[in-house]
């Protein structure tokens, strides 16, 4: 990632996970860092397993395996609760301010390992709505198979570790755990006390 350090990139973390990741690339490149809110939509009957996911900005990616499983009336729900709950994230995390400029920047989107990729594809959207100049996905550990879908998405993939065999997140760390919203807030709270110019 070095050849992105002071070229005024935007880094965009998903909470929660991908705040701290988002947070240690922005100080390293020198770049301007901000919170992208995207939800996944889960399956009623299975919280824990993702059909899809929505971004701040309405952008929707859904799986075509859902349509098999679910009525539109039950997407839609879903989509109504997970929307309720980006404004409250928005809120939270970016004390309700917008997204830094995007258009015709390089963004790099940052999370601490992708699984299904849900989250990730609906805040590619965003960017690629946004007009972004081009588009980074940036993450320690994920598949192969997600590695090679997504080079086709965007214009460059940076990922650390694709273990032939990848079911979880959790694989490419010995410590894991989901950050708390406060614990999140700590990185964004340090980040925006070293840069009081570009907060958060």
């Amino acid at each position: 990632m070095e050849k992105y350090r002071n070229m005024n990139v935007l880094v965009l973390g998903i909470p929660r996970g991908g705040v701290e990741t988002a947070f240690y690339l922005a100080k390293h490149l020198n770049a301007e860092l901000s919170l992208v809110i995207a939800r996944k939509l889960a399956y009623p009957f299975n919280p824990e397993a993702a059909f899809g996911a929505v971004a701040e900005d309405g952008n929707v990616y859904i799986s075509e395996m859902a349509r098999q499983h679910l009525t539109d009336q039950e997407i839609n729900e879903i989509l109504w609760k997970q929307n309720a709950e980006i404004q409250r994230r928005i809120q939270k995390f970016r004390r309700g301010k917008r997204l830094p400029a995007i258009e015709g920047r390089t963004v790099i989107i940052a999370d601490d390992g992708i699984a299904t990729g849900a989250t990730l594809f609906a805040a590619i959207a965003l960017c690629k709505t946004k007009k972004a100049g081009k588009i980074v996905v940036a993450s320690p550990v994920a598949g192969k198979a997600m590695e090679g879908l997504l080079r086709k998405m965007v214009d460059e993939v940076v990922i650390l570790e694709t273990p032939s065999f990848y079911s979880a997140v959790s694989q490419g760390y010995e410590d894991f755990y989901n950050l708390s919203d406060e614990e999140a807030l700590t990185f964004i709270a340090k980040w925006e006390e070293d840069h009081p110019a570009h907060q958060a």
